[in-house]
């Protein structure tokens, strides 16, 4: 407890008085959302060979899909990544390349650490016996949240032009992308849906994303206040509501398996509809979070997650992972093995995220230093790097079934 309260203490120390709490707060709240999110509306299912297939419980409790617009909280996610981005942005004593080009590769360090770890690992693992059907199933997961990366990456590129918009138009210049979503989900659920081409709805892709990145570079230019919020959160809660009732878009924010449409990939109308809301509430209670996080106690775990931002994002599938592949090896097992289809199974499964949590811990320990800067300039880093990334390459090329 005195270690505890010393290490609350230097971190209160060393913040400095001009830090944002708040949206730090917001920062951490979302981060959690995604291992919550992915531990708890995703389970497996055990075929007679022993190999784990992907499930979730929405497919069998479509009750539960309210659950989700909880955990769903990109949103949030995208509108801090564009107030922080606006002010790193006009801080910047470099050019607008160099400023860029420092952030895409603090972001693809830890990305292409956990990927060239899981290349290395699954001839291991395949050698102890662990089916290819499994190999599979874990590189799927392990490489789904990271599409959130390139996403982001793009995003983040784009934040010159996000700053000229918010200047020109304000709390509105993040409107067209919401129209440019609307066509197209008229367009592929329309009375036309069977005339479109197929890849139409990865049009969605980049003005789903932009758009609370669009909100966030806003609000950082003060371009949004509390009038705007409002607007936001009422204007964003009845879209949802009307897409949800009339429109009859699927409850669920995150993928069913057996359902022939999914609101996340690419992002649906609703999705944008859950960020305006979800935006309008942060902004609405900005200064309320940040009183609250003013106490050391709450804010010393606020830091420590945003440090760890990118191995949570990396790693907390593996964390999952490595409980339940050692545990397909002992046949069914409540929670883990069983198929997510009974409330017994979300009781387990409950019960089983302390552990999915105390294993992220353990990994991150050690994956944390795929997050620091790399040594340059040396042939043997040189090597490090170029195997790294043909690992990567390797790994994507089979997570993505193209091997």
């Amino acid at each position: 407890m005195t270690t505890l309260a010393t290490t609350i203490e230097k971190i209160e120390a060393r913040t400095p008085a001009h830090r944002d709490r708040a949206i730090d707060g917001l920062r951490a709240l979302a981060l959690l959302a995604v291992p919550t999110g992915h531990w708890l509306l995703g389970g497996f299912t055990l075929d007679a060979g022993g190999a784990l297939h992907n499930a979730s419980p929405l497919a069998a409790f479509g009750g539960f899909a309210p659950v989700s617009w909880v955990l769903q909280m990109l949103g949030i996610f995208f509108l801090v990544g564009g107030y922080a981005s606006v002010l790193s942005y006009r801080r910047r004593t470099s050019t607008t390349a160099a400023w860029l080009r420092q952030r895409v590769v603090r972001l693809g360090r830890p990305v292409l650490g956990v990927t060239a770890v899981w290349a290395a690992a699954m001839p291991l693992l395949y050698v102890l016996g662990v089916p290819e059907t499994t190999l599979r199933t874990g590189s799927t997961l392990v490489i789904q949240p990271l599409w959130f990366v390139g996403v982001y990456t793009v995003v983040t590129a784009l934040t010159p032009y996000c700053v000229r918009a918010a200047h020109s138009t304000g709390g509105w210049a993040a409107a067209p992308l919401l129209v440019s979503v609307a066509v197209v989900d008229f367009l592929r659920y329309g009375p036309y849906a069977d005339t479109m081409p197929s890849w139409l709805s990865m049009v969605n892709i980049l003005p789903g994303w932009l758009f609370a990145y669009q909100l966030g570079v806003s609000w950082g230019e003060g371009r949004i206040g509390r009038r705007g919020a409002r607007v936001l959160l009422i204007g964003g809660t009845l879209l949802f509501a009307a897409l949800l009732v009339v429109f009859h878009y699927p409850a669920s924010m995150v993928g069913v398996p057996g359902e022939t449409r999914t609101n996340s990939h690419p992002p649906s109308l609703l999705v944008l509809a859950l960020a305006a809301a979800q935006s309008g509430a942060a902004i609405l209670l900005r200064d309320r979070i940040g009183r609250l996080l003013s106490r050391p106690a709450l804010w010393a775990p606020v830091v420590v997650i945003n440090l760890c931002a990118m191995t949570i994002l990396c790693w907390h599938q593996t964390a999952m992972l490595a409980a339940a592949v050692p545990a397909s090896f002992l046949g069914p097992v409540a929670g883990l093995t069983t198929s997510p289809d009974s409330l017994g199974w979300i009781v387990a499964r409950l019960t089983w995220m302390p552990l999915f949590a105390t294993l992220l811990v353990l990994i991150g320990w050690y994956a944390r230093r795929f997050d620091a800067p790399w040594r340059t300039g040396t042939r043997a880093s040189k090597a490090r790097r170029a195997a790294a990334g043909l690992l990567a390459a390797g790994f994507a090329v089979f997570a993505l079934g193209l091997a």
